[in-house]
Order: structure tokens, then C-alpha cells, then sequence
């Protein structure tokens, strides 16, 4: 008996059945089903190539991707555009342009599913912390005073921004007192109308709410949600109000953002509030680290900014013995450790 499967107009599939005793071999006759269903599913092209059907181009999916992050990631006003695809074997790189910042998503090859992050589970751990062991062993020669200055460049939604403040945060708590470390903000806007605002809104806080801008930070970084944060850190409302209003009125803040016309390169909204540091220490992208007015590149882990730190004192302090996490931050609003590399940036 033959069982013929057509799936192209030009090509046919001639299988030769045998006569089996089905009562004798029924597992042998359920896996030549199986090979027909599988044969079923694919085709010979007229080079003689055997393709899957229904699969999308490259292009195809790295659109579908950059679709789907218009339509549900990014602010109504601003897109993303698609820069390439890159066939990594078993699924694809796409690399995306979401105003004028570069990075890569990922997505199974026939589009059904995209993933944020890919993690390869073949390379060792050695050689994973021999990666981030070299940023944080790289010699660096900070200037050393009896109170070190620290003071780390962001853009309140740059993820690598959120990543580099993660790995602040506990530092900032262990040396309260003993070293001056602070947050500031790069002098234009990548991540829309939340960003010139959330930077307005830490600004204010840290100015005139000092003790309670760790509180709101670590609680901002993890949720996003700023409502939350000012009613768990007990920021005064009202004053912060005052100092928005006062700094937005002053700098053009809100003036610049609606005037496209002002904007760098017609991209990019000015966000002037601390220009003039931004001038002074050369600040490109979120985020910049200056300790003691030299820009340094750090392991983005609590340990390896306190070391950074503790570094830069002539009479390093007690606490400078005190072990943090190793852990590298994770990038983006969301749980502080988990991240796996501390080269990405913003600008």
C-alpha cells in the first residue's frame, strides 16, 4: 500500500507501508505514524532544502517584536525602531533603537515569544566572575581626601542608571556621615514625560528631604511606583510640591520638553537643573561615577563600590571593613540583585 503526502505542488512523498500484524506490533506501527506526522510537517524546496512551514523571516519576527514594544512598553509619544536581527542559532538577537539608546531583546524563531535577557547556561560561573572580577579589579588610581566626594550621574528610568543606584544604596547607608554621596541627574531626557518628572521629584527630595531620600530610593528602585514611595518614606508632600514647581519654573524643565524646537538633535529633551556639574565632570550617559572629581567604571555590586570608596579616604573608617554583597545589581526597576554584566548605559 502506498500513502502519498503532498505539501508542496511540485514535490510528493511516496511512503511504502509493509503488512504488519497489528496486534503484534503496535509500537512499532505507532512510530511509523509518528515519522509520517513529522514527514507531514515539512517539505523539500525546489534546491532540495527541507523547511518548516508557516516559519516568519528574520525580519519578520524583529518587527513583530518592535510591534509589540510600541503597542505595550514604551510611552504613547515615543517608538522604537528595529536596527537588525541576528540568528543566534536557536533564536534570534534583535537589536532596537528607542530614542537614540541601542540595546538587544530576544525572541524564539518562529515569533511566538520574546524574552528580555538571554543567559547562556553553557558558560562556567568561573568564567562569569572572572568577566565582572575584571571591571572591578581594573586599576584605578582614585584621589584620596579625608571625606571622600562621591557623586553618581543618572536618568531616573535609564535601567542601568536604577542598576548603578542599587549598587549605591548600601554604601550610601554605611558611610552616612563619613563620605558625601549623592545623586544627580544627566543633562537631557531618553525615557519620556516620567523621566523629566521622577528627576524633578529626586532632585527636590534629596535637596530639601535629605533623610528621607534613602528611604524613597530604595523603595523606587524596586517598585517604580512613586506614590508608594513617598508615603513609605513620609516625604512632606507639600514641600516637595514647592521645590518641583520652584526648580521646574527656574530651569525651563516643563518649557523644554513641550518645545520640541529646544530638544538635542530634535531627540532628546534638555533637563538643565544641574548643568553646570554636568559640564564640569564631562557627563555623557546614566550613569557617570565621579569619586573625588575622577570618573571611574565600577563593578556594579554594593562590595565593589564600597571598595571604590573606602579607596578614596586618607584614614579609611571602621565601616570600610564591613562586607557587602558581591552580587551584581540587577538593570531596570525591579529586585536589586540578580543582574549579570555592569557595561550597559544610557546615552
Amino acid at each position: 500500500m502506498l500513502i502519498k503526502l503532498m505539501k508542496d505542488s511540485e514535490k510528493s512523498i511516496k511512503i511504502k507501508i509493509p503488512s504488519i500484524n497489528i496486534k503484534n506490533n503496535f509500537w512499532k506501527i505507532l512510530s511509523f505514524v509518528l515519522i509520517i506526522a513529522l514527514v507531514g510537517n515539512i517539505y523539500l524546496t525546489s534546491t532540495g532544502k527541507v523547511v518548516l512551514p508557516f516559519q516568519p523571516s528574520a525580519n519578520e519576527v524583529g518587527k513583530k517584536v518592535v510591534d509589540y514594544m510600541n503597542n505595550n512598553m514604551f510611552e504613547p509619544e515615543t517608538s522604537a525602531s528595529l536596527v537588525s536581527v541576528n540568528d543566534m542559532g536557536s533564536y534570534y538577537e534583535i537589536i532596537v533603537n528607542y530614542m537614540g539608546w541601542q540595546f538587544p531583546v530576544y525572541a524564539s524563531k518562529d515569533g511566538k515569544v520574546m524574552f528580555l535577557r538571554a543567559i547562556n547556561l553553557v558558560e562556567s560561573q568561573q568564567t562569569q566572575a572572572r568577566t565582572q572580577a575584571s571591571i572591578q579589579q581594573a586599576p584605578q588610581e582614585i584621589p584620596k581626601r579625608d571625606r571622600p566626594d562621591v557623586k553618581v550621574f543618572i536618568m531616573s528610568y535609564c535601567p542601568y542608571g536604577i542598576q548603578a543606584v542599587k549598587a549605591l544604596l548600601p554604601v550610601m547607608k554605611l558611610l552616612d556621615g563619613k563620605a558625601d554621596i549623592t545623586i544627580h541627574y544627566v543633562d537631557y531626557i531618553m525615557h519620556g514625560e516620567k523621566e523629566v518628572y521622577e528627576n524633578l521629584r529626586e532632585y527636590c527630595i534629596q535637596k530639601d528631604q535629605k533623610g528621607k531620600f534613602y528611604d524613597y530610593m530604595l523603595c523606587f528602585v524596586q517598585s517604580g511606583d512613586y506614590q508608594k514611595c513617598l508615603n513609605e518614606a513620609k516625604v512632606d508632600v507639600e514641600k516637595l510640591n514647592v521645590c518641583m514647581n520652584e526648580t521646574d519654573q527656574k530651569y525651563n524643565v516643563t518649557k523644554y520638553y513641550q518645545d520640541r524646537d529646544t530638544w538635542y538633535g530634535g531627540r532628546y529633551p534638555p533637563f538643565l537643573v544641574e548643568k553646570d556639574l554636568n559640564d564640569k565632570y564631562n557627563v555623557r550617559g546614566s550613569p557617570t561615577i565621579i569619586i573625588n572629581d575622577k570618573e571611574v567604571r565600577l563593578n556594579r555590586s554594593p562590595e565593589a563600590f564600597k571598595q571604590a570608596i573606602c579607596q578614596a579616604f586618607i584614614n579609611p573608617p571602621e565601616e570600610c571593613k564591613q562586607a557587602l554583597s558581591t552580587e551584581v545589581a540587577s538593570p531596570g526597576i525591579g529586585s536589586l540583585s540578580g543582574g549579570t554584566a555592569s557595561s550597559g548605559s544610557c546615552g
